[in-house]
C-alpha cells in the first residue's frame, strides 16, 4: 500500500480487522480527496471496492490511468467531502480515507459529519492532517521567527487554521486534540493516533545519505516514535482513526 510505513501499516491492519469483523473480503471503501489514487489503487488491488471522490478532474484522470496499469477497477467521482452521501450513500462505506483534505475544506465539522454519514457501524475512518505545533518547530529552526510566532498565535484549543501566509487559502493546520475532537463531535468513537514524520523532517537529508545505516536507523526510529503519545503533536503531521 502507498503513503508512508506509519499509515501504511496502519491501514493494513485496520482493513484486516474489518474483514473479519464484517465477514466479506470485498470493502466498501472511498477515499474522500484522494487525488491520484497513491492510497486508493492498492486497496482496489487488494479486491475492495473502492471509489476516489476529488474536486480535480486532472486527479481523478491519473488515479483512473494508475488504476489502469495495476488492472484494478477504481470508480472516480468528481466532488467534494460535502459530495459523499450522493456518491456512498448513507451507511454504505466501511472505510473512508480522509487524508490531508482538513487542510483545505470550508468547514473541518461539517466534512466529519458527512464523513461519519457515509460510515456503516462498525466502520472506520482515517484521518492524516498536518500538526501545527510541528510547523512552528520547523519554521523556528529554519530562521523563520516571525513566521512561527504567527504560526503559534493561531494555535488554540482544538482545530484552529494556523496560516502561515502563503498563497490565497493557506492551509489549516491542526492539534492531535483538535482533530480528536472533530472526530467525536460527528458521533464516531476516536482510535488510535500515530505521529508521522516526526523527525524525518528535522534531521539534515546529508545526515541520511552519508551512511547507508543512518536510512535504515531513521526508519525505525519513527517507528518507534510514531506510537509514543509524547511526539504525536510534534509530527508533521498525525495520522487518526475515528470508528462509528
Amino acid at each position: 500500500m502507498a503513503g508512508t510505513p506509519v499509515v501504511r501499516d496502519v491501514l493494513e491492519a485496520v482493513v484486516s480487522a474489518l474483514v473479519a469483523e464484517t465477514g466479506r473480503a470485498q470493502l466498501d471503501v472511498v477515499d474522500a480527496g484522494g487525488g491520484t489514487g497513491g492510497f486508493a489503487v492498492p486497496l482496489a488491488s487488494q479486491g475492495h471496492a473502492v471509489t476516489v471522490v476529488d474536486p480535480s478532474p486532472d486527479s481523478l484522470a491519473a488515479a483512473q490511468r494508475r488504476a489502469a496499469e495495476a488492472g484494478v477497477p477504481l470508480r472516480a467521482v468528481q466532488g467534494d467531502v460535502a459530495d459523499l452521501a450522493s456518491v456512498a450513500g448513507d451507511k454504505n462505506a466501511d472505510l473512508v480515507l480522509c487524508h490531508s483534505v482538513l487542510e483545505y475544506v470550508d468547514s473541518p465539522p461539517a466534512a466529519m459529519a458527512a464523513i461519519a454519514a457515509v460510515l456503516r457501524p462498525g466502520g472506520a475512518v482515517s484521518v492524516l492532517t498536518a500538526s501545527a505545533v510541528a510547523a512552528v518547530i520547523h519554521r523556528a529552526l529554519a530562521g523563520r521567527f516571525d513566521d512561527a510566532r504567527r504560526l503559534l498565535a493561531g494555535i488554540g484549543t482544538g482545530s484552529e487554521q494556523a496560516a502561515d501566509g502563503a498563497g490565497p487559502a493557506p492551509a489549516r493546520r491542526f492539534t492531535l486534540a483538535g482533530v480528536t475532537a472533530l472526530i467525536e463531535e460527528a458521533g464516531l468513537r476516536p482510535g488510535a493516533a500515530h505521529g508521522v514524520r516526526v523527525f524525518a523532517d528535522l534531521v539534515p537529508r546529508v545526515v541520511a545519505d552519508a551512511d547507508p545505516g543512518a536510512a535504515e536507523a531513521l526508519r525505525a526510529l519513527e517507528q518507534a516514535a510514531s506510537a509514543h503519545p509524547a511526539f504525536h503533536d510534534y509530527a508533521a503531521q498525525f495520522h487518526v482513526l475515528g470508528y462509528r
